[in-house]
């Protein structure tokens, strides 16, 4: 896959991350904005129709770009980009909704090696299994 594409392929997925809860939040607009025009595909025109948010991604068109974008083989360069690039987007609107870390933990899953995760991603997944656990026992109560 050359550069273009994969751009594309990763712009795609955040996509689909922004609409994971349903709605995408103003400041998760204004990132997606500014990296399609930082990235050089803003005028893309399939770029261009994802912009207008006019078609919902479904969380299951996203589970199936994120895994497809890795593949069977991901290289750890391509995870920590895709994991730096959704856990960005995220924490863009200061809150973590219970489907984003559900999204989160599934990418963990998806780690190449299955290896430990440096201490600063291992602190962030923590963090979010917290929320995570305290958004599901509020749900329960």
């Amino acid at each position: 896959m050359d550069n273009h594409s994969k751009i594309k392929a990763l712009f795609k997925i955040l996509i689909g991350v922004a609409w994971i809860d349903g709605i995408i939040q103003p400041e998760e607009r204004v990132y997606l904005h500014r990296m399609a025009k930082n990235k050089e595909i803003a005028q893309d025109p399939e770029i261009k129709s994802l912009l207008t948010e006019v078609k919902q991604v479904s969380s299951q068109e996203c589970y199936d770009l994120l895994e497809s974008y890795l593949g069977n083989n991901p290289t750890d360069e391509d995870y920590e980009e895709l994991f730096n690039a959704i856990g960005a987007l995220i924490y863009s609107d200061g809150v973590v909704d219970t489907e984003e870390a559900k999204l989160l933990h599934r990418l963990q899953l998806l780690d190449p090696a299955n290896k430990h995760l440096p201490w600063g991603l291992d602190k962030v997944l923590k963090e979010i299994q917290k929320l995570y656990r305290l958004a599901i026992k509020e749900k329960t109560i």
